[in-house]
């Protein structure tokens, strides 16, 4: 019973840090363009390829993250971006509904990753063979 209770915590953290992250990578698509991703890291003094590193990252970590395919693997590639991405924030104070959004919002996501990478693919992914606790070896 208690193992059934993991996989689906598993399960429901992977789906809704995926979901948030692939939510992201579009938004960054769709809404303000690469080219104006691109931009906005210039403004705050990052490089503007990074921007596109940040897109690709967010998409296919999402992506491998709902379907539940090397959660650790992309948990934890992920985790350094989300904790990156409270820098502009830091002095907007620590609520996101600050003006200029508060930094908490990334620190949890990225607080999110750690634990997803902990617990794993879980029984409910498309590599439901991996038992929780224990490494995958292939």
């Amino acid at each position: 019973m208690n193992d059934r209770r993991i996989d689906l915590a598993a399960l429901v953290l992977r789906l809704t840090l995926g979901t948030v992250l692939l939510a992201h990578g579009l938004m960054k698509v769709i809404v303000f363009t690469p080219a104006g991703t691109a931009a906005f890291f210039e403004k705050i003094g990052l490089p503007g390829p990074l921007a596109y590193v940040t897109i690709v990252a967010e998409l296919v970590a999402g992506a491998a993250l709902v379907a539940g395919y090397r959660t650790r693997l992309f948990a934890l590639a992920i985790a350094p971006i989300l904790f990156g991405s409270a820098l502009p924030h830091l002095g907007n104070g620590w609520v996101f509904s600050a003006p200029g959004g508060g930094w908490e919002y990334s620190i949890f996501l990225g607080f999110v990753a750690i634990a997803a990478a902990l617990l794993g693919d879980g029984r409910y992914s498309i590599r439901a063979g991996e038992p929780i606790g224990r490494p995958v070896t292939a």
